[in-house]
């Protein structure tokens, strides 16, 4: 379970119209990828709007900072998300902490 302090990765990306499923592949190949080699990650999602299955949601739970930061600096962190990203007319990434939660 998630606390406060948690470190989470999140994106919000467009696809390009017919380009889904093949998106899915590679987002689920990515961080197959992450979850096997890098430490520090814990879970991903990928979630798609019901309105327009051509925007998905992804999170990244880590355990800190440094765990993110040497996941991004690895070279096959550059060419996975180069994949997925030629698949998009629009991506936006963003680093978040959890502040609150009625868990704690």
């Amino acid at each position: 379970m998630a606390e406060v302090g948690q470190r989470f990765t999140s994106g919000t990306w467009t696809v390009k119209e017919g380009s889904e499923d093949e998106f899915i592949s590679r987002w689920t190949e990515f961080t197959t990828w992450a979850l096997k080699n890098s430490p520090g990650a814990e879970f991903f999602y990928l979630i798609r709007r019901d309105d327009d299955s051509r925007r998905f949601v992804s999170f990244g739970a880590w355990s800190d900072r440094d765990a993110v930061d040497a996941w991004r600096s690895s070279p096959e962190f550059a060419e996975m998300m180069g994949r997925c990203r030629a698949l998009c007319d629009e991506f936006s990434p963003q680093d978040s902490t959890l502040v609150a939660t009625p868990n704690q």
